[in-house]
């Protein structure tokens, strides 16, 4: 069991308490989807681990395996933990897991995935089901959304808020325009705004740099980046693991320059004493406008390497020599 001692952040400027590191539920769920996946019995057993380990931020969807916030709920239920000691995060823009397959073809689905009012009403309450609870702490937007004017979602999720159904809300994956627009007419119209942004980022992904971790920085928006392991790349010898073999749509051209970090994160670990993964986390949490990765913890192993990552140092030397072999991508996860 971890035995490093978690720390806790504010999430962003809110007065939101978070662990420094958020629970990715995305491993939790069927392995008729990933292999990868803990089914749920394991899933439960695991998510109590987390919890006795310190962490209380946990993030699902309404979308991810169409299953996670399920679990999430009866892990809450089964090992009695108190509400008010977690934090759950979940997403609305696609379809829940309500909903038959194949959808885009029938007539009832057009309303069912998007940022409309109609959808994020419906899917609140659907996500409330699932997980068995009363509230949502952090509600967040899986994707931005072109069809739907962003005065009627940010209103929406406005009144969902003070429904008392949703404490905070949050953004995902998007160009940093669309979300500086999205809070500038929050604040003009004086509705909720956005805390926080879960975005792709990673020692192999930095393309957000660019725009929106500085957006975010100056803005007090707090970061919760997905991919930080950059699905299993990161992992040093056993970057090859289950789900990294399945991440090829996610990180399609692997070069040079990855493998020359992935290297270089193994190097630098080796003379610290810890796995690749824990540099490769602890360099994420470096990163001022980060308050915790999102990190998929489908073994006791990486639950002890996220934890253990808190306790590591690293110096400005160590940072440039992890960053420099780094070269520009494509924009991947904005879809």
């Amino acid at each position: 069991m971890a035995s490093n001692k978690m720390e806790y952040v504010r999430l962003g400027n809110s007065g939101l308490k978070v662990s420094k590191i958020c629970v990715g539920c995305m491993s939790y769920g069927s392995k008729k989807w990933q292999d990868w996946v803990l089914e749920e019995k394991e899933a439960i057993d695991m998510i109590k681990k987390c919890y006795d380990a310190g962490l209380n931020f946990f993030d699902t969807a309404n979308k991810l395996q169409n299953y996670n916030e399920v679990i999430l709920g009866k892990a809450i239920k089964q090992h009695n933990i108190p509400r008010e000691n977690i934090v759950v995060a979940t997403k609305a823009f696609g379809k829940g897991m309500n909903q038959p397959e194949p959808l885009e073809t029938k007539h009832y689905f057009v309303n069912q995935k998007g940022l409309s009012r109609k959808n994020l009403f419906e899917a609140v309450d659907a996500s409330l089901e699932r997980l068995g609870l009363d509230y949502i702490d952090l509600y967040q937007i899986h994707r931005f959304d072109p069809e739907t004017p962003v005065e009627e979602t940010m209103e929406a999720l406005h009144d969902i808020v003070k429904s008392g159904k949703v404490r905070y809300i949050g953004a995902s994956s998007m160009w940093a325009w669309q979300f500086a627009k999205m809070n500038f007419v929050a604040e003009k119209n004086g509705w909720t705004k956005f805390i926080s942004m879960q975005n792709h980022y990673s020692l192999m992904y930095r393309e957000e740099e660019r725009e929106m971790n500085a957006y975010c920085l100056d803005t007090g928006i707090g970061l919760i980046p997905w991919g930080p392991l950059a699905g299993g790349k990161l992992m040093g010898k056993n970057r090859e693991t289950a789900r990294a073999k399945t991440q090829a749509q996610v990180y399609p051209n692997f070069t040079e320059a990855d493998e020359a970090i992935i290297d270089r994160a193994a190097e630098l670990g080796k003379k610290k004493g810890v796995p690749a993964s824990q540099i490769a986390l602890a360099w994420i949490l470096s990163k001022p406008a980060v308050s915790a990765p999102n990190v998929g913890i489908g073994k006791e192993q990486y639950l002890e390497n996220a934890i253990a990552s808190l306790s590591v140092e690293l110096s400005e030397e160590d940072i440039k020599y992890l960053e420099e072999p780094y070269v520009p991508k494509n924009i991947l996860g904005h879809q």
